[in-house]
């Protein structure tokens, strides 16, 4: 089992208050590799608490998270800020890319931990391929201003494989995207789960992704559930 949830809870205390909102209740769930999961639920139901959680950008109330055979709570912050950089990639639904560098400088950037420079260089050569390969290799010295919000999204998924990660985390990726560029920005998250041999989990709003996905999973009241679209 690539990733696995066991049993999570997650609930946040009202501010001022000494009630507690139960956001996840006891969810499970196991992530094969190269699998594609989607995760749909209204607004406010957790998904992207969930997906968090997994990513351990967030510890849970309960349960244990584990990645790649490693149970992560009792993880220091160094070994969790280690896993991440290097089994792990997240997509947001902003690309959050930094304004002040290139579209080549952004996809590196999660390349600053490495000393080695023969890693580098390959790093260096890994981005080019991935660039060309998502149709941006003409735009590798201009800046996020410079491109379309298509652009910035798929140069965001470029960099979240640089590291050549085995669980890619997508959190609403086509959500800022007209129907055009997210069914174009879908159909490369299902191409590049095959082709990088990525498990993919998916959070979206969106039926047409989710129904590219393996699996589907429905969050409401804080529980996870297999469905259907």
């Amino acid at each position: 089992m690539l990733a696995e949830l066991q049993h999570i809870t997650k609930s946040y205390e009202q501010p001022g208050s000494s009630v507690s909102n139960l956001v996840l209740d006891d969810v499970s769930l196991q992530i094969s590799k190269q699998q594609k999961i989607a995760i749909l639920g209204p607004s406010g139901s957790g998904k992207s608490t969930l997906l968090n959680i997994l990513g351990t950008l967030d510890r849970p109330s309960s349960g244990s998270v584990i990645l790649d055979a490693a149970a992560t709570e009792n993880m220091d912050a160094k070994e969790l800020a280690g896993l991440r950089n290097t089994f792990l990639g997240f997509v947001f639904q902003t690309h959050r890319l930094l304004p002040q560098l290139t579209l080549i400088e952004n996809v590196l950037l999660p390349l600053l931990p490495m000393k080695e420079k023969h890693d580098l260089k390959l790093a260096h050569k890994r981005a080019l391929y991935l660039l060309e390969r998502v149709g941006l290799s003409a735009h590798l010295m201009q800046y996020p201003s410079q491109l379309s919000v298509g652009e910035c999204q798929r140069t965001a998924v470029v960099r979240a494989l640089i590291n050549q990660p085995q669980l890619l985390l997508a959190d609403e990726p086509t959500g800022s995207l007209d129907a055009g560029n997210a069914a174009m920005l879908s159909d490369l998250l299902c191409e590049l789960n095959k082709e990088e041999k990525v498990a993919l989990v998916v959070v979206t709003h969106s039926p047409e992704l989710a129904s590219k996905m393996d699996i589907i999973y429905r969050l409401r009241e804080g529980k996870l559930t297999q469905s259907t679209l």
